[in-house]
């Protein structure tokens, strides 16, 4: 037996995971746009806590001190730069974080409807059952059916329109993959917001008069319109 034989190495096993982040496109001036973020922070606190964020600076043409002291006041407000696009590499030191690129839209997260091999891909999905506090379910493919409740702490996103058959508690986040025409319903709207391709409204910005009542949310332009289904 030969007392010198090594045992065989073994590999280092490498694997693919992806992982979608909301994205930050600062305007100038810096200090508006920042006070916006405070502003949204107060109607949703603690909402980027533990969620990725991108900082695309191509709209912007910051030198190296301004970006660091960028991503620091980000992080004094509990968002977190998981990476920076849209910059050239020399404006980016060391402890900065990493110049990513290769970006694309997507939604923040991905559920895939189970379906039979033999028929095409779903571009509908349908919950049969609440969605509880805390749940995050995305389909960037189309329109997203519950037929329950959506609970305060759960979000609902979806590249179509959201229809809810119950009381919209949490969040709700239609047309995420660009989709302007997208609407939102729902029968007893508490939202904590709503959300249709980028432009939202918070609780805070609900009529009272709308509250507790079926409703239903659209684009027109730029501004969200809210308007009672009866």
């Amino acid at each position: 037996m030969d007392v010198n034989t090594e045992p065989p190495r073994q590999l280092v096993r490498l694997r693919g995971r992806s992982y979608v982040a909301f994205v930050f496109s600062p305007v100038v001036p810096i200090v508006e746009w920042l006070a916006e973020i405070d502003a949204t922070l107060e109607r949703s606190p603690g909402y980027f806590v533990g969620k990725p964020v991108v900082l695309d600076l191509a709209a912007v043409d910051l030198s190296r001190p301004a970006i660091a002291h960028l991503v620091l006041s980000l992080e004094k407000r509990s968002i977190r730069i998981l990476g920076i696009e849209g910059v050239e590499s020399e404006r980016l030191t060391s402890n900065m974080p990493p110049l990513l690129t290769g970006g694309r839209h997507c939604a923040i997260q991905q559920v895939e409807p189970e379906k039979p091999e033999v028929k095409p891909p779903s571009t509908s999905l349908l919950l049969d059952s609440p969605v509880r506090s805390g749940q995050s379910i995305i389909f960037p493919d189309g329109d997203v059916t519950v037929l329950g409740t959506v609970a305060s702490g759960a979000e609902i996103v979806a590249g179509g329109s959201i229809h809810i058959y119950g009381t919209l508690r949490g969040r709700a986040m239609a047309g995420v993959s660009g989709n302007s025409s997208a609407r939102i319903y729902c029968q007893k709207i508490e939202a904590e917001l709503l959300a249709i391709d980028g432009y939202y409204r918070t609780a805070e910005d609900l009529d009272e008069g709308l509250r507790n009542r079926p409703a239903q949310a659209w684009l027109e332009g730029d501004i969200m319109r809210i308007t009672p289904l009866n």
